[in-house]
Order: C-alpha cells, then structure tokens, then sequence
C-alpha cells in the first residue's frame, strides 16, 4: 500500500516522467502560436481583430475537443486519450506545410485547429491523470510540479518564434505592400510564410518520438483519483454533470479558469504589440520582451510550487491576482519602457494560477474527475474569445489601454482563491512537506 508521504505512487514514476515531456511540448506549440497574431496582421496586412482569429481557433478547439477527450478517458483511459491527443497534434503540426504553400489565411487556421485539437485531448487527459497518480493530500503540488516543465516549453516555443519567424518577417508596411506587384508581395509572403511553417513542422517529430515512448510504456491499470467512498463513480453523463454543477468548488473553477486563460492569453499575445507601439521596438527586439516573460515563468513555477509547501494555494492564488491586476493596469496607464517591464512581471504572477484552480477545483471528485477534466480544459475558449476584445481595443484606443481588459480578467481569479480559502477549514499555512518528495521525483 502507498503510504501518505508518497509524492507519485511508485508503479507510475515512468509514467508521470513521461507526461511531464507532454507538459513541456504543449508549452512549445502554445507560444509559437502567441506571435503569429502580429505575423498575419502584418504578412496578410490585416487588422489585430482580424488576426486575432488565430487564437480563436486554437483555443476554440479546445473547446470543442475538451469534451469527446473526456467520453474517451472515461471509455478507455487516460493512456488512451493522451495517444489519441498526441496523434492528432502530429497531423495538425505537419499540415502547416500544405499551407504554407497554399499561402492563404484559411489554411493556417485548419492546421491551428487540427493542431490545438489534439493538444485539447492531450491535456484534457494528462492533468488528471497526473493528479491520479500519487494521494490527493498532495496533488494540487504534484500537478504543480509537472505544469512546472510546461514553461521550459514556453521558453523553447518562444525561442523558436524570436529566431526562426519574427526576424523573417518583410520591413514593408502594409502600404508598402500594397503598393507591390502581384509577384513582389507572393514571394515575400512565401518567404515569410516557410519561417513559420518550418517549427511547426519540426516540432512533428518531436510528438512522434514522444508518441512512441508513451505507446511503447506499460502504463499501470490503477488511475482514479481519491475520492470518499461513497462518490459513485459508474454514473452516465447527466448524473454526473448534475453532480458536478451542485459542487461549488467546481462550477467557480470552471469561471475562474475561463478568465485566467483569457488573462494569460491576451498578456503573451499583445505583449509584443505592447512594446512596439509604447518604445518603438522593431519585431525581433519586442519578441525577446516575450522571451523575458517566459523566463520568469519558468523560474516563478518552481518558486510557487516550493511556496506551497509552506502556504496555502488558495491564497498565494488571490495574492498574486491581485498583484497581477494591479500590473496590468500600471502598463494601461504608464505606457513605456517601466510598462513593457510590468508585463513581463505578470507571467510571474500567472506561473501557479492554472495548476492550483485546477487542483482545487478536481479535489475529491473521484472518477467524476474525468468528465470534469474536459469541463475545465473547455474554459479554454477564454483564450478564444478576449484576444478578440483586447484586439478590437487596441485597434480602437492602442495597445496600452487595452491591457485594462486583461486586468479585469484576473478579477475572477482572486475572488476564487478568496471563496476556497474561506470555505477550507485549514488556516493560511501548510504544513510543511518532506523535502524528499519533489526530489525522489526529480
């Protein structure tokens, strides 16, 4: 029997190590995406609103994903939704080179969606399966632990998108542009749109070789989530859903993560529009601003998930929301280099937000969890729905002012720390866990 200091049980370390390379991948695909807002606006000379439909269809595929990847872990298991996940991904990933010799907009999106498809099914099953695989008194860690590899994801996929796309992209203007004949603006738009497709295409065979391990892996039967015994666990969709919308902890995670994803989404997406409209940096020098923020990130998770051995999530949650809110709105009305640094000092704040709501909000819900999984992955279509209400102000009042929208979505996030922290019968402080459970893992 796995006894209570136990950080992952030990017939599921390979397993764990495995999904925390799935963790790091997706990481990579959603920063890559993060510029290709100003890519478009500027290769196929478009308005930010317009351009903004990229992350309407990575994200809204998630959306429409989250909830079939659920029926499939629930049928099959987690093993199951997390290959299906990573094949889909795959073939979304290797169509950017159809369309970047298509070079129409339409095409790029059918491969964003495909792609953004499969990652909805990958992470729909990974979160859940990792807080699976260890006892619940420490899963919100656990799921910290492994949403901590995801920044070093972010930092290679925004390394790739500052060195191999944004110094690719034409000096000219859109008026420039439009002032170019037919086959001066396709071979520059070609030129431009092989930068982005070659990543994307690389990136491919990384999920293959990932695909493989994962396939090749026994995976071990056991994976329900620790609930009290009484939690039926066999129920169809309406008993569970039912179930799910009387538990308050998970109907506000649910609202509390939609706008976390738009307040990320929209911070990584404009901060590059952010720093070249406010210091007049070209594209490459606004790229490394995005290069910072993902840095921070990366050393802020880890940070926050040492933190959380001595307080609470709940209320390092609502701390760093409101610091986040605050940042946000400091760069809306200090507009400037000062501003440009706020921004990068967000990502430090968001750095624990989606693991710890996501913990909270699965916590004793027992095989209810894999229905609840794909309802919290759906709060994805945040991301979908305010880049296009940040962009559509920054075409109406520039990009500085429209960080007061992001600002107001980190809004929800604190109330929900808040409410856990005052419906939770233990104090502010945690007890202190053994140092040995993050590094037996490591």
């Amino acid at each position: 029997m796995p006894t209570r200091r136990e950080f992952v049980y030990r017939d599921k370390l390979l397993p764990f190590i495995l999904l925390v390379c799935c963790f790091a991948a997706w990481g990579v695909v959603a920063t890559m995406t993060d510029p290709l807002v100003q890519v478009f606006s500027t290769v196929f000379s478009m308005s930010t609103l317009q351009a903004s439909l990229v992350q309407f269809a990575y994200y809204g595929a998630y959306f429409l994903l989250a909830l079939p990847a659920a029926f499939i872990n629930q049928r099959y298991s987690y093993k199951t939704g997390v290959l299906v996940g990573l094949g889909l991904a795959i073939v979304g990933a290797l169509l950017f080179y159809p369309a970047s010799l298509a070079m129409t907009y339409g095409l790029f999106l059918l491969a964003l969606f495909t792609l953004a498809g499969g990652l909805a099914i990958l992470e729909t099953s990974a979160n859940p399966f990792v807080i699976s695989m260890g006892p619940e008194g420490n899963a919100t860690r656990r799921l910290n632990l492994a949403q901590a590899f995801n920044p070093v994801g972010t930092n290679i996929g925004v390394l790739l998108a500052a060195t191999l796309i944004l110094p690719n992209l034409h000096a000219a203007s859109s008026a420039e542009r439009a002032a170019m004949t037919q086959a001066e603006l396709l071979a520059i738009r070609s030129g431009e749109l092989q930068a982005v497709m070659l990543p994307y295409v690389g990136f491919a065979f990384v999920l293959l070789a990932i695909w493989i391990g994962i396939a090749l892996t026994r995976m071990p039967a056991r994976e329900k989530i620790e609930a009290p015994a009484a939690q039926p666990g066999h129920d169809g969709f309406p008993a569970v859903f039912r179930r799910l919308m009387r538990n308050t902890h998970y109907r506000w995670g649910v609202v509390a993560l939609f706008f976390y994803i738009a307040a990320q989404t929209c911070t990584w997406t404009f901060t590059i529009q952010y720093a070249q409209q406010t210091t007049g940096a070209d594209h490459a020098t606004a790229g490394y601003y995005l290069q910072y923020s993902m840095i921070v990130f990366l050393v802020a998770r880890f940070v926050a998930t040492w933190a959380m051995g001595y307080v609470r999530p709940s209320i390092l949650l609502a701390l760093l929301g409101a610091t986040a809110a605050g940042l946000c709105l400091y760069a809306a009305f200090a507009p400037g280099l000062s501003g440009v640094w706020a921004l990068v000092a967000v990502s430090a704040c968001l750095s624990l937000m989606f693991p710890t709501i996501y913990g909270i909000a699965l916590m004793g819900l027992g095989e209810d969890a894999k229905f609840a999984a794909g309802g919290l992955v759906m709060t994805l279509l945040g991301g979908a729905l305010m880049p296009m209400v940040q962009g559509a102000a920054i075409d109406a009042f520039g990009a500085a002012t429209s960080f007061v929208v992001t600002g107001l979505c980190f809004l929800p996030v604190v109330a929900y720390g808040l409410f856990h922290l005052s419906t939770s019968k233990a104090g502010p402080f945690a007890f202190r866990s053994s140092a040995r459970e993050v590094a037996e893992v490591l």
